[in-house]
Formats: C-alpha cells, sequence, structure tokens
C-alpha cells in the first residue's frame, strides 16, 4: 500500500483532509500515532509500577530501555546522566519508533519529513543554551562565543547553525532515500531483494535514532563544559568507528 508516492518527496505533500488554512497530512497524521504509541505504552509500563523484586514485564522492559540511554549518556559525560535521560531518551524512542514501524504496510515515517526532523533539531537547538546556561550561567555561556577571541564570534554562532542543519539534513536523508529505494526496487525487481533492503533499513532506522540522539548529547555536553566536550568527541569517535567497521562486515556479508 503506497501511500507517498516516488514522485513525492515528502509525506507533506500528502493531504489527508483541509479546512481553509488547517490542513491534515501523513506527517501530522503518523506523528499523533507514534506519539499515541508512546504514550500507551508508558502507561502500560507505569500503571502498576513497583519497587519489589516482581515487576510486570513492562516495567522490566522500560526499566531496561532507561538503564541503556542512561549508560550511554554517562560513558559520555561521566556525571549528571539523569539531568539528560529524559531529552536524548525521547528523541531517541520518538526517532526509533518512526523508523521500525515502516514494517506495517502503509505506514510513512514522519522522519521522512524534513518538517518533522528540523523541529527535533530545533529542540536540540533549543536545549544546548538551556543546559549550558543552566550548568554555568549566561556570562560564562555567551563568553564561550567570543573564545578564543571576539573576531571568533560569527563561527561560533555559524556552527551553531550549521549543526543543526546538519542533524535535520542527515536524519531526513537518510530515512527519505531509503523508501523511495525500496519503492523502486519493488518496482523493476523480484519480492526477496526488497524484502532484504527493507531489514537493512530497520537496522539503518535504529541507528540513526542512535546517531541522532548521541549526537544531541554531544552538542549538549559541548555547551556544559570544554572538558566534557573532548572527552565526549573521543567517546563518539569510537563509538563511529565501532559503527563504520559494522556496516562494512554486513554490506560484505550481503554481497
Amino acid at each position: 500500500m503506497e501511500i507517498v508516492g516516488i514522485n513525492q518527496i515528502s509525506p507533506d505533500q500528502v493531504i489527508i483532509w483541509s479546512y481553509g488554512f488547517i490542513t491534515l497530512n501523513v506527517t501530522i497524521l503518523y506523528t499523533w500515532l507514534v506519539m499515541a504509541i508512546l504514550v500507551f505504552v508508558s502507561w502500560l509500563a507505569t500503571r502498576n509500577i513497583s519497587s519489589e523484586m516482581n515487576v510486570s514485564r513492562w516495567q522490566h522492559f522500560l526499566e531496561v530501555v532507561i538503564s541503556i540511554i542512561r549508560g550511554e549518556i554517562s560513558e559520555m559525560t561521566k556525571k549528571d546522566a539523569d539531568k539528560y535521560v529524559p531529552l536524548i531518551g525521547t528523541l531517541f524512542l520518538f526517532i526509533c519508533t518512526c523508523n521500525v514501524l515502516v514494517i506495517v504496510p502503509g505506514f510513512v515515517a514522519p522522519t521522512s519529513s524534513i518538517t518533522t526532523t528540523a523541529s527535533l533539531a530545533l529542540c536540540v537547538f533549543i536545549a544546548v543554551p538551556y543546559y549550558g546556561i543552566s550548568r554555568n550561567g549566561l556570562f560564562h555561556y555567551l563568553k564561550e562565543y567570543f573564545q578564543p577571541n571576539f573576531i571568533f564570534f560569527p563561527f561560533h554562532v555559524m556552527g551553531e547553525i550549521s549543526r543543526t542543519l546538519a542533524l535535520t539534513v542527515r536524519l531526513f536523508g537518510n530515512i527519505m532515500s531509503h523508501e523511495k529505494v525500496i519503492g523502486i526496487l519493488l518496482a523493476v525487481t523480484p519480492l526477496l531483494f526488497p524484502v532484504v533492503m527493507q531489514a537493512l533499513g530497520l537496522l539503518i532506522g535504529v541507528i540513526q535514532a542512535y546517531i541522532f540522539a548521541i549526537l544531541s548529547m554531544v552538542y549538549i555536553a559541548s555547551a556544559v563544559s570544554a572538558e566534557e566536550e573532548h572527552h565526549v568527541h573521543v567517546e563518539v569517535k569510537q563509538k563511529i568507528l565501532q559503527l563504520n567497521n559494522f556496516f562494512k562486515e554486513e554490506f560484505l556479508w550481503i554481497i
């Protein structure tokens, strides 16, 4: 079931309902659906929350997810991980859910719309000064824009804008291009090869959610502490190298 045509770049172009200046497109509809799923699963996991040894399966699942997210943040920041779990965890779970649900016929990932990815990147753009100012104060945060001297102020500003654009385009480009490739393969090749590519696409979707969350944490950490920024960049370089090696092995196996 194809909702977004091959010639349509974004699901924003598919209008479901409109009245005057109010429009409901596929992106908004499926964004609401993903939000409803996350809220429902959260309710199932926390409705009978307990501190005892015997807990429900949903609570155990939620605890495992939170522990993994907290562990990843702790590897980079080494402290105050719980402060960043709500934002980073929400970004990862939302993006990951959007990307994984593409296996459902008729579902279109909201992350294949640049408006969605731009909104997510804007959340990170706002979170960076929020955490930086709350940790170090307004004066110290603004002072970093004039380091090593005032001449570098416009470059720091351009850096903030460019990395927000990079977050937007990276996620949008990967998810959108994957959906178009699958659509083309289904039209010109037998069923087996597109199924393999779809399975690989699920893996790519999860990794894209992971990369978005990790980079968001990098930007926040850079605003919090210069020392922490150096440590985080080392950690991220190691993780990206591991991901690159993994993909090389997977592609060689497929070939």
